[in-house]
């Protein structure tokens, strides 16, 4: 009798969104086990994410069901404990201070070299693609890194600091193709390995390092898709320290998912298997953190490309679970694809935007205008 209970209140609560229960449409549930509706209703999100991980159920196009699920705000409809909890935590502790700050790196960025190499574009670009006239990753980000390097107006000899430089992608083509000194930081153990390698020969010195311990001053300074990993308690720090290191004439590109509502936490979900303690900045918290440290030159959107590239990483990354000798866990798979596609969805919901924000410390003169073609 209970079960049933529950069952009808969650087929009630995705009829909203006009999804079914063992339906034939793509984006239906399909249930294999039927304390899944309790586990929903009283979990949320943590609850649904750890019940597809475990086989309890699946669908056939999950960006399509987020999709639906976060555009009719059933989401907002399930409040759990752990959802109160992760909120009060982030409330109440710093949850980003440099001594937490390396479980991202352990739990997410060092799973392995070949899992990332299998997934993303030959220069392991972790971000959003700017998809500009293409259908091909690998171009995508080549024209994101071109569209960031035009709007920071490079020129050969700058020194230029890459906050978070990842595997070291938009380093080295920012040195190759522009002629310039960078200096990248990380605090990831495996992604200093590949960038270094990737880098070997060309002026870029990569560093592991938190960013807070940066003190030198660039030319330039950009971040890409690392701003998710600050928290809202330290977002004015780290705009003091790209002010510190930015000469009196440079500029900053910030290039970071964004929310439409300022928060202190992160879903459980994600916090607890993907990115442990990120939290997605709104434009307010942003605005609020730089102002009187910087001038505001350009607000650029393009969410939807995150959805393409979302998409495209899936992709590959399905193919390369097929191809790869040793092979991943059924465990791993579900995790990996129920993360990469539950943020499809969230962007092509447009609950998750994507942002390149371009500040300067004293504002530019005269009849400047920023880059958006590529």
């Amino acid at each position: 009798m209970l079960e049933n209970f529950f069952r009808t209140q969650v087929e009630q609560l995705l009829d909203r969104a006009g999804i079914a229960i063992n339906g034939s449409a793509p984006w239906d549930m399909d249930v294999h086990d039927n304390r899944l509706f309790q586990r929903i209703l009283t979990q949320g999100n943590l609850g649904l994410g750890e019940a597809y991980m475990e086989g309890w159920w699946d669908c056939r196009a999950l960006d399509e069901f987020f999709f639906r699920i976060l555009r009719a705000g059933i989401n907002r409809n399930v409040v759990t404990p752990s959802l109160l909890l992760g909120a009060l935590a982030g409330h109440l502790f710093n949850l980003q201070l440099p001594s937490r700050s390396l479980s991202v790196a352990r739990k997410h960025y060092n799973l392995g070299n070949d899992l990332f190499r299998g997934m993303l574009d030959s220069n392991m670009n972790y971000s959003c693609g700017y998809w500009h006239n293409t259908a091909d990753l690998q171009e995508a980000q080549e024209q994101k890194l071109k569209l960031i390097f035009n709007k920071l107006m490079l020129e050969p000899g700058m020194k230029v600091l890459d906050i978070g430089c990842g595997w070291g992608g938009a380093a080295k083509t920012a040195a190759e193709q522009y002629g310039v000194h960078v200096t990248g930081v990380t605090i990831s153990t495996e992604q200093v390995k590949v960038a270094r390698e990737l880098c070997r020969n060309l002026p870029v010195t990569i560093r592991l390092l938190d960013y807070r311990d940066i003190d030198e001053q660039f030319d330039r300074i950009y971040s890409i898709g690392m701003f998710e990993h600050v928290g809202y308690k330290n977002y004015r720090t780290y705009f003091e320290v790209a002010r510190r290191c930015l000469s009196d004439e440079g500029l900053f590109l910030l290039h970071t998912i964004g929310g439409n509502e300022s928060v202190g936490s992160t879903d459980p979900w994600i916090s607890r298997y993907i990115f442990p303690n990120s939290m997605i900045p709104s434009a307010r918290q942003i605005t609020s953190a730089s102002e009187g440290l910087f001038v505001l030159e350009d607000w650029h959107v393009f969410s939807h490309d995150y959805y393409l590239t979302l998409k495209s990483w899936e992709r590959n990354f399905e193919e390369h679970c097929n191809t790869a000798r040793s092979g991943y866990p059924v465990h791993f798979r579900r995790m990996w694809r129920y993360y990469l596609l539950s943020c499809a969805g969230a962007f092509l919901a447009r609950t998750l935007q994507l942002w390149q924000v371009l500040l300067s410390p004293k504002g530019l003169v005269g009849p400047v205008r920023i880059a958006r073609e590529v």
